[in-house]
């Protein structure tokens, strides 16, 4: 497969990814709404003549590259929205980047299958022979963020990870 039809698979599983994270606020349904965009970090210098780093969109990916995912929460509605939490699946060309899940006032799980989220450490998976292992970043399918505060009207709360192409 070459590097052309690689990035175009990968933008459509942007699209994708972006239309299917999750968002429950307990009896305040409807009032979140989510925006996924996925970047990737490049390097610059600044006026000053120092090396730094920004986000742009992401155009080109082509394996081994980091794509930068962020995940919008804005409440809609005139009321706090509880109970929230964010559900959103990690590409299937993609492999999470450990410890790079962030969400401020978020408890963040994770998911081999999209059904049951647990913690890292509690995570188990299947071996071919039956035995089980704890779950490797690379399995994990899912990331779930359960922000502890509810969101109020008019603000925005945001969840962001990193995956890598295979």
């Amino acid at each position: 497969m070459n590097t052309a039809t690689i990035s175009k698979l990968v933008i459509g599983a942007l699209a994708l990814a972006a239309t299917s994270a999750a968002a429950a606020d307990g009896a305040r349904k409807g009032c979140v709404e989510l925006k996924t965009v996925a970047e990737q970090e490049v390097e610059y210098v600044d006026e000053q003549g120092q090396r730094s780093t920004r986000l742009v969109p992401a155009a080109k990916v082509v394996p081994g590259t980091q794509v930068v995912w962020t995940v919008t929460a804005s409440n809609i509605c005139d009321k706090p929205a509880d109970k929230v939490f964010i559900d959103n699946p990690i590409p299937a060309q993609m492999s999470y980047v450990p410890d790079s899940a962030v969400g401020a006032g978020a408890d963040i799980l994770f998911s081999t299958d999209g059904r049951q989220f647990a913690d890292p450490a509690a995570l188990r998976v299947s071996e071919a022979d039956g035995s089980e292992r704890i779950a490797r970043s690379s399995d994990y399918t899912h990331i779930r963020w359960s922000l502890r505060n509810p969101i109020g009207p008019g603000q925005v709360a945001v969840a962001r990870y990193r995956a890598a192409l295979k």
